[in-house]
């Protein structure tokens, strides 16, 4: 199976080609630790075609008809259904996830490009009533021009897609910095805008050392937006930089999300949700459920139930049909797990279950529950992105709300009751960028997704995702 996987390349100018310097970087299996293949290590030289490749693009792009724009889209998305089912092999070889929820991940990127491509074609402007009646008044979108978008290695399709989507919709050129541990099912998104007629420049995709590509292209004055996605220590340099310049920035950082379960809450649903979103993609998701806050009435039941699930949870290759929870992607993500457990526990906090790395071989890590875990252990401040629950317990709304709002997170929350004031009642205090109650509602396509505080500035998906990438311009003009 490890056949089908090729190294990666570096693609500018709508040719894909080496890195100028011949520098590559290794590609690891996390469920083997075997190296797969290489990627590009692209350098200035690179990044400076890269630059002019997309400011010619975007000359073109930006006054291609939307319905256009719609149609090479539509076909984009068409070609990626074709060729989901290697992508997904792909990228289940490189980042560990199990196969079928790196199926879900193509799926979802196909569902991504067709929404933006119908919402790039209703990008409509306003007249606005003016004053006296030979004037007219008018609010005009247009695209804000080249993109520098750099984007993680835990969901290395989806988050591209994300920016690269609504970007070209809107009629921008982009250049990406994709996820050297995950570049080849990122890859395989580009060729598919590339086979379905984007003209060359509109997207180019680099790989390399990451500071070195967000110093050049963040200054660069062709560049006119920086999107990011990744934790929130990098975003807020990269926020700094880009500040510096005056650029438009959107910024989908770090989380570390309350999920509240209240006395009137239904146990099952919430332990069958919540347990499926903790441990999905072994936890390396922003808006994972990461702090579990329950009821003293509830609480027994739900380590009870909680643990149990874990335990029973298969954790293996994620080739293996059966898997259902992969390997972390890398091992600096298994040493900082293992950190955040010793130092849980030296604090106080007693393991349910788990707690341990799984196997000398590959980067696995024991589906882990928690529970006494203080608040100045690190994984109820810092966020985990392991497969890590910690479960602790309140007794009034007051002081679960408190809890929930003490960190400068605010990226995603998740609450269960029945009880419809309490429901209304903490939407309202919650802090967080997106609440989801009695479900798991949120990164919809058609909905807006991002955070407030420390969890970033901007949103993705939905109207508000397009709207991301273009300017409004005022125009008013009197007769004479």
């Amino acid at each position: 199976m490890v056949s089908i996987y090729e190294n990666s390349m570096l693609h500018i100018n709508g040719r894909w080609r080496p890195s100028a310097s011949g520098k590559t970087i290794d590609v690891i299996n996390p469920a083997t630790e075997e190296k797969i293949g290489q990627v590009a290590q692209a350098n200035s030289d690179d990044l400076q075609e890269a630059i002019q490749a997309a400011n010619d693009g975007f000359k073109k792009w930006r006054y291609v008809p939307t319905f256009d724009r719609y149609k090479l889209m539509r076909k984009v998305a068409t070609l990626f259904k074709e060729r989901a089912d290697k992508v997904a092999t792909l990228l289940t070889l490189e980042q560990g996830k199990p196969l079928y929820e790196a199926k879900i991940e193509t799926q979802v990127a196909i569902d991504r490009i067709d929404w933006m491509a119908e919402e790039g074609r209703r990008a409509y402007g306003r007249v606005i009533p003016a004053r006296s009646s030979h004037v007219s008044q008018l609010v005009i979108k247009e695209p804000v021009g080249p993109v520098a978008a750099f984007t993680p290695w835990n969901f290395p399709i989806n988050q591209a897609v994300q920016k690269v989507a609504a970007a070209v919709a809107a009629g921008c050129s982009v250049i990406l910095k994709g996820p050297e541990e995950a570049p080849a099912s990122c890859a395989a998104l580009v060729q598919a805008f590339v086979d379905a007629g984007l003209p060359n420049g509109v997207l180019n995709l680099v790989f390399g050392i990451p500071s070195e590509i967000s110093d050049f292209l963040i200054p660069h004055p062709i560049i006119r937006k920086v999107t990011f996605t990744g934790s929130t220590v990098v975003g807020k340099q990269l926020a700094a930089k880009a500040g510096a310049h005056m650029k438009v920035i959107t910024m989908e950082l770090g989380g570390h999300a309350p999920a509240i379960i209240f006395e009137d809450g239904d146990i099952d649903i919430a332990l069958k949700v919540l347990s499926a979103n903790k441990f999905r993609n072994a936890g390396q998701v922003c808006i994972a459920p990461s702090r579990f806050l329950v009821h003293e009435k509830k609480y027994k039941q739900f380590v009870r139930g909680f643990t149990q699930i874990a335990q029973n949870l298969r954790v293996g290759d994620g080739m293996n049909p059966k898997t259902e929870m992969g390997p972390l992607a890398h091992e600096r993500r298994l040493k900082a797990i293992q950190e955040f457990v010793s130092d849980a526990v030296s604090k106080g906090a007693k393991i349910e279950t788990g707690g341990q790395r799984k196997g000398n071989k590959g980067y696995f890590f024991e589906p882990t529950v928690l529970t006494n875990v203080p608040t100045n252990a690190r994984v109820m401040n810092e966020e985990p992105f392991g497969p890590l629950a910690p479960i602790n317990v309140f007794n009034d709304f007051d002081s679960v709300i408190e809890e929930a709002n003490r960190l400068s997170y605010g990226l995603a929350a998740y609450a269960y009751t029945s009880s419809v004031k309490t429901a209304a009642a903490l939407s309202s205090a919650i802090e967080s960028g997106m609440v989801s109650i009695n479900h798991h509602g949120v990164a919809l396509v058609e909905t807006p997704f991002g955070g407030v505080k420390d969890s970033g500035f901007g949103k993705e998906g939905g109207l508000e995702g397009l709207e991301a990438y273009m300017n409004t311009k005022f125009v008013t003009q009197a007769e004479i």
